[in-house]
């Protein structure tokens, strides 16, 4: 008894286990992604026509008899398709259109069943199939299409086409949950010709934008340059005001040596004059009786010569340091019109330049007028002494005629022969007869050309005892004129 129970209770697990194995075997469970379509049984779904002969099972299980029916797989997944379409718009125009489709299998038994149907076994080639029906209604709906309307309204494009593949869609059991045009290319550039004169009004905008920033940012920067410039002017008109101030002293400075140096060779001058005035009136004074009245004519003119020439000295002098302060003048007034900017800066160092000139030219004209003084005394002592000497040669001659005329003759006797042999100066060619004796009988001649001018040194000395008065030409410095040479007749042929 035992034992039959232990058997029966055998026999009742081992009946479960394969109870189990065969429910194992028979239950089929559809995931969420996907659809289990199963034949091989007459069954009716609701939506389906009847006598569809197969049965969909969508997210729960179900039994199915091995060997009796079959369970296949259809995909509920998302899919995509690349369109790359050629077209021809409304104008003639060819486009190529870029684009991607995304559809998937219809939720409902019926678009399942159409799927199930065309594509169990082909699940791959859905693809294929999709962006073939697509391509086909693009090109139609393109072709009634211009440029601009796809460019303009690319809504209006991709409504156009989901409606138009809408039914066929159906049929195929797919849904399109994405239709995107991704990119209209133009091989001919008619989109780029057509973007050409927006591409040029938004660059001329650009431009008159940038051109007009750029203007008041020069305005800004001219601005900003005027006002540095308007400092700068007023810094260097501070500036050359003191400068101007330092060139009037550094010339007043300058102008202390050279002063002082007028000064002193003024006073030496001065002294120079006083003591030639003593030494003249002491010699005044011992001439007096013999030489003062021919003295004092000859002394006058040279004194007013010599005050003729140091009053045209003082008026040079006067009329250049005027000329300097005039051309200061001008030329601080050429400057002032020249620079507007610089104005103030140029008045101030024309203002010191006219000052130090005008310095300047005082004391050169105080400088040329004590020079002409002491030039006009030191001529008045010359000419004193000049008289002086005169006077002695005149008392000698007085004296002793003989012995004065010969000491002139003998000191300008070089000059006497030199006179005498000028006459053989035009002779290119010259004869002369008898040799050494014809040379010496010439030289001979020459020589008593000497001894007449001892002979009119004698006739004018005589000439002046009788008139008591020194004849015109002897006041030179050596007192005698030389009697003008007298040419020797030469025989250039034969002597």
């Amino acid at each position: 008894m035992p034992m039959v129970v232990g058997v029966v209770a055998g026999v009742a697990v081992a009946a479960v286990l394969v109870v189990i194995g065969l429910f194992k075997m028979m239950w089929r469970v559809a995931e969420p992604n996907e659809a289990l379509i199963i034949s091989g049984s007459k069954h009716k779904t609701e939506g389906l026509e009847a006598g569809m002969g197969f049965r969909i099972v969508t997210g729960r299980g179900t039994l199915v008899l091995p060997g009796v029916q079959a369970v296949r797989k259809l995909s509920l997944d998302l899919n995509e398709t690349e369109l790359h379409v050629d077209c021809v718009t409304h104008q003639g125009i060819p486009l190529k259109v870029r684009g991607v489709v995304i559809f998937k299998v219809g939720d409902d038994f019926v678009s399942i069943a159409n799927a199930g149907r065309r594509f169990l076994d082909q699940q791959k080639l859905m693809s294929e199939r999709v962006h073939n029906v697509f391509a086909g209604h693009l090109r139609s709906i393109v072709g009634g299409l211009t440029v601009e309307e796809m460019i303009r309204d690319r809504e209006k494009l991709t409504g156009q086409t989901r409606a138009a593949c809408g039914t066929e869609m159906e049929k195929l059991g797919l849904i399109v949950d994405s239709l995107q045009i991704h990119e209209i290319e133009d091989p001919t550039g008619y989109i780029q010709n057509l973007a050409m004169p927006h591409a040029a009004a938004v660059q001329r905008d650009a431009r008159i934008a940038q051109a007009e920033a750029n203007r008041l940012a020069t305005e800004a920067e001219q601005q900003s340059f005027a006002r540095m410039a308007e400092a700068t002017r007023d810094s260097e008109i501070l500036q050359a005001g003191y400068q101007a101030e330092r060139d009037k002293a550094g010339a007043k400075a300058r102008q202390a040596g050279p002063l002082a140096d007028a000064a002193a060779r003024q006073e030496v001058v001065v002294q120079e004059t006083r003591v030639a005035e003593l030494e003249a009136h002491r010699r005044e004074q011992q001439l007096q009786a013999d030489v003062r009245k021919p003295a004092d004519a000859q002394a006058y003119e040279k004194r007013t010569l010599a005050e003729a020439e140091r009053d045209a000295r003082i008026s040079g002098a006067q009329a250049k340091a005027k000329e300097t302060e005039l051309a200061a003048a001008a030329e601080a007034t050429r400057v002032k019109t020249a620079a507007g900017a610089e104005a103030e800066a140029t008045r101030a160092r024309g203002t010191a330049m006219a000052a130090a000139t005008r310095a300047t030219g005082e004391a050169e004209a105080a400088a040329a007028q004590a020079r002409g003084l002491a030039e006009a005394e030191a001529a008045k002592a010359k000419g004193l002494a000049e008289a002086e000497a005169i006077k002695a040669r005149a008392a000698a001659l007085a004296e002793n005629q003989e012995a004065v005329v010969a000491q002139q003759l003998a000191e300008n006797w070089p000059e006497i022969v030199k006179a005498g042999a000028s006459a053989f100066g035009s002779v290119d060619n010259m004869v002369v007869l008898n040799g050494a004796d014809g040379m010496a009988d010439m030289l001979a001649k020459a020589l008593t050309m000497g001894g007449t001018g001892l002979g009119l040194a004698r006739q004018l000395l005589a000439s002046m005892n009788q008139n008591g008065q020194v004849p015109n030409g002897t006041s030179s410095l050596n007192g005698v004129t030389p009697p003008p040479a007298r040419k020797v007749p030469v025989d250039k042929d034969g002597g």
